[in-house]
């Protein structure tokens, strides 16, 4: 069949090219007739018919295969804004539009459910198509729904938009399992609250994806997660007033970029650029990676992150970059902060509520400072001291311009006589508070005293002779350490 028609293709190119491009004074034999063009389509016929017969893969008796049918019910997965109403240069209200299409999104085809009681909606998304909303209510997703996504623009609160809503909300409460949402995706989303509320809520959700979403003028939180486990949000800019630092209304900014109110949550690369709190974290486990906070400086009373959980913190914070804000953590039971850049006199604040710090790392990190005299890391004791001290490791910080404060130390003391006292406060973060303690001394002379450390308090340590010697003493001491008998 495929021969027939190549051949039958060339024939008529060839009669057609032949009439359209050759001149009246051609010979009247290259004029063919209708009635010659059917005498050659039979002959090709014949021709085809015997190799037809021969092959059964194309046989005439063969039964034809055809794409079936799609079902009658079936609807697109994409669904684009603007052709719901919702008018993209940003003039005229689109909140029913985009709702419609959400709408029609949550109500689409489903296969089946992911956790329990949650849609599996297959990958359904909501397009935004580039284009710039205005909106006077927030797009709530209703509950029990799982596996879409909402892309592409830019969302704008309206005059009228309430002042204690989200501009996208994934709040509501399923009734028919544990869990609200699962596997919903923001991704490529400009989201600018006109200081009126905040950009997103998570409620109750597992496995959100906020991601290179940029995010400003919220007056609440730029984005609240509260319960659920595992929302990541990645790739994406937040502050209250666009802003790249040196702002001279720095110290009336307000509100919090961010709020993870639950556990297992990651924010990696992301920058923070102005609000009075960058992150504050009142949920266990959870990871903050690669970000930048510049938001309100210290002197301004801002903070980079809060952490807000005494006793059960298990928050790490790594490869981050404070930028003249700092870290605050309420009675840190494991955190770690590890492998950051603390600028500008940053600094990370111990706050005591009930006297609990307990397997706490601040390790590898730079500090750099004004020569102002700051500690790196600071002790808040206005609620009682710090009484319950284990696991605490602070060491091998590197510190330009800024006073160093560890928790293992090592001096040395020379001199002659029988007592030799090395004084640790100047470094040791916890006052009067030495677990270990190890010494050595050297002396070049003939004598061979007797000697013994004597006393350790006030993070002194006292080492005596009985005999007058000339000698250095080196001391190495551990706050934190904990050590079997």
């Amino acid at each position: 069949m495929a021969l027939f028609l190549t051949m039958v293709l060339a024939f008529l190119i060839i009669s057609i090219h032949q009439n359209v491009h050759g001149e009246n004074s051609f010979p009247p034999k290259v004029h063919f007739s209708l009635q010659k063009h059917l005498d050659e389509l039979r002959k090709m016929q014949g021709f085809k018919a015997p190799f037809l017969q021969r092959d059964p893969l194309i046989s005439s008796s063969a039964p034809s295969i055809s794409a079936p049918a799609p079902p009658a019910t079936a609807r697109p997965k994409i669904f684009n804004v603007t052709s719901y109403g919702a008018d993209p240069t940003g003039k005229t209200d689109s909140t029913d539009a985009i709702l419609r299409a959400i709408t029609d999104a949550l109500q689409g085809p489903s296969i089946g459910l992911l956790i329990n009681g949650v849609v599996n909606l297959g990958g359904a998304q909501i397009n935004l198509e580039g284009g710039n909303y205005l909106i006077s209510r927030p797009l709530q997703l209703s509950a029990g729904r799982g596996n879409l996504m909402i892309r592409g623009g830019t969302l704008k609160a309206s005059n009228t938009f309430p002042g204690d809503r989200y501009l996208i909300e994934l709040s509501s409460t399923n009734k028919n399992g544990p869990l609200n949402y699962e596997f919903v995706t923001l991704r490529d989303l400009l989201l600018d609250s006109s200081f009126l509320g905040g950009g997103i809520q998570v409620v109750n959700s597992l496995r959100t994806s906020i991601d290179n979403c940029y995010i400003t003028h919220f007056t609440t939180y730029g984005i609240l997660v509260q319960d659920g486990h595992e929302t990541y949000i990645r790739n994406s800019y937040l502050g209250q007033h666009i802003t790249a630092g040196g702002d001279p209304q720095e110290r009336n900014f307000s509100g919090t970029a961010i709020g993870l109110m639950g556990n297992d949550n990651a924010v990696t690369d992301v920058v923070i650029f102005s609000a009075a709190m960058g992150i504050i974290i009142s949920g266990q486990a959870n990871t903050i990676s690669g970000v930048h906070c510049y938001n309100k400086a210290n002197g301004f009373g801002g903070t980079g992150i809060y952490l807000k959980l005494p006793g059960l913190t298990q928050t790490r914070i790594v490869h981050s970059y404070f930028d003249y804000t700092g870290i605050v953590a309420e009675d840190p039971v494991q955190l770690n902060i590890a492998n950051c850049f603390f600028l500008g006199d940053a600094f990370i604040v111990l706050k005591s509520v009930n006297g609990q710090v307990n397997g706490v790392n601040i390790v590898d990190n730079m500090f750099s400072g004004s020569h102002r005299g700051i500690d790196i890391v600071q002790l808040d004791q206005k609620n009682g001291p710090f009484t319950q001290i284990q696991q605490v490791v602070i060491d091998r910080n590197n510190v330009d311009g800024m006073n160093l404060k560890a928790t293992v130390a090592r001096g040395s003391v020379q001199g002659n006589g029988t007592s030799w006292t090395v004084d640790f406060n100047s470094i040791l973060l916890f006052p009067d508070f030495v677990k270990h303690a190890q010494y050595t001394l050297s002396t070049s002379g003939s004598t061979f005293p007797n000697h013994a450390l004597r006393n350790i308090s006030n993070n002194n340590v006292l080492i005596e002779s009985d005999i007058p010697v000339q000698a250095t003493v080196f001391v190495t001491v551990d706050q934190g350490k904990t050590y079997t008998s």
